[in-house]
């Protein structure tokens, strides 16, 4: 039976590590994964989760089951960071721990799935396995164009999207820090966005992905405790992975909000159900150090210290990149204003690969840059580069 599987194609930017890896230039960038890189280049472990993990060292005492939901510790500790002051909307929301942000979004369209929904509308360009979750669930993807070409999230596209939708359907959209234009929604535009859905009655489902790393935890949550102060229902997929640095502990939670309390156990046991025949539990040593900062002053302390760093030191890339301006016929001010670790820069194909083979660049074919990988030393290299591809 498996000689009737198909070779599938390798996941372009691991494709990419392998070719990064093979050049023995030394000033060759990587800008294609998306993980934070201080100004030396390194992806560090974070000083506070190295804290919280020798704590864990001497305090865990078993490495028992925690069941499918996960450690609610964990889960619970989060939520004031993303939903405010009443983060449990008066006992409407609840959650679970997942693998991941890709474990939360998975979990949270399947449950929009088991619940009636066989549409989504999403912007595009958006992270591919977006899609591809919605594809391996038989889920119909409702396209719309999330950007303009000055730079600019393209409310007009949205707006249609939400009012021709139709009952039943339920929007995907990204909480902050888009991946991968680094194109957000500002504060007036989620205003908006809030009370269409209230209008229309599309699911919300938001996926929070990048918290803290574009204008801060408070601030980047505006968009997500909008939208649930003004519709009945949602879905939340979070993601630890990037603003704990803890990409390969796999660290995320799923929420749903419920219109009533009383229907909020039903619909985690759908939840819980669903993960037991996924992965079953989840992994713990990640979620377990994460909850022991949020409950450790100290220790939350350094951690948004060390938010603020990782923040401050991608808007001074941003800002150097805003200041060139015109680069041969590409605009690189509105890199300014975007917000995370990506922007999308607007080449061809040829360009993206004359930066790679004459230039040592390594960025994703479809023009993503990922803003960590720049540093205050290599930078100038990228924008003469850039002017020299599209001269």
């Amino acid at each position: 039976m498996l000689e009737n599987l198909t070779q599938q194609p390798p996941d372009a930017l691991l494709a990419l590590i392998k070719l990064y890896d093979a050049d023995s230039r030394a000033d060759k960038i990587d800008l294609g994964v998306g993980v934070y890189r201080t100004d030396d280049g390194a992806t560090p472990v974070f000083a506070s989760i190295k804290a919280a993990e020798r704590k864990l060292v001497e305090e865990q005492d078993s490495k028992a089951y925690l069941g499918p939901e996960g450690d609610m510790g964990f889960v619970h500790a989060l939520m004031p960071y993303i939903f405010g002051s009443d983060p449990t909307m008066g006992g409407r929301i609840e959650g679970m721990q997942t693998p991941g942000g890709t474990g939360a979004v998975r979990i949270t369209l399947a449950l929009a799935k088991h619940a009636g929904v066989g549409t989504v509308l999403m912007g595009t360009p958006s992270w591919p396995n977006h899609a591809q979750i919605l594809k391996d669930l038989g889920m119909q993807m409702k396209g719309f164009t999330h950007a303009t070409a000055d730079g600019t999230a393209d409310m007009d596209s949205l707006r249609n999207a939400l009012k021709s939708a139709a009952k039943g359907d339920a929007v995907l959209l990204h909480g902050c820090c888009h991946n991968p234009t680094g194109i957000d929604y500002t504060d007036a535009q989620w205003d908006e966005i809030a009370a269409l859905l209230a209008e229309t009655g599309v699911l919300p489902i938001l996926d929070l992905a990048y918290q803290g790393l574009g204008l801060g935890m408070d601030a980047d949550a505006y968009g997500t405790r909008k939208v649930l102060a003004s519709v009945p229902e949602a879905l939340i997929a979070y993601s630890c992975d990037k603003n704990f640095g803890l990409y390969r502990d796999r660290v995320g939670a799923a929420y749903a909000m419920a219109a009533d309390p009383s229907q909020v156990g039903a619909i985690m046991s759908n939840g819980h159900a669903l993960a037991r025949a996924n992965w079953s539990m989840p992994p713990d040593h990640g979620a377990s150090a994460v909850r022991l900062i949020l409950r450790d002053p100290e220790m939350t302390k350094l951690w948004l210290d060390e938010l603020d760093d990782m923040r401050a030191r991608m808007r001074q890339v941003r800002d150097r990149l805003a200041a060139a301006g015109k680069v041969g016929t590409l605009d690189l001010t509105p890199c300014g204003t975007q917000n995370g670790l990506f922007s999308m820069l607007a080449l061809t194909p040829e360009q993206i690969l004359k930066l790679r083979e004459d230039h040592g660049v390594y960025m994703a074919g479809s023009g993503r840059i990922n803003i960590a990988g720049l540093t205050m030393g290599n930078i100038d290299k990228f924008i003469g580069a850039l002017a020299a591809v599209t001269a």
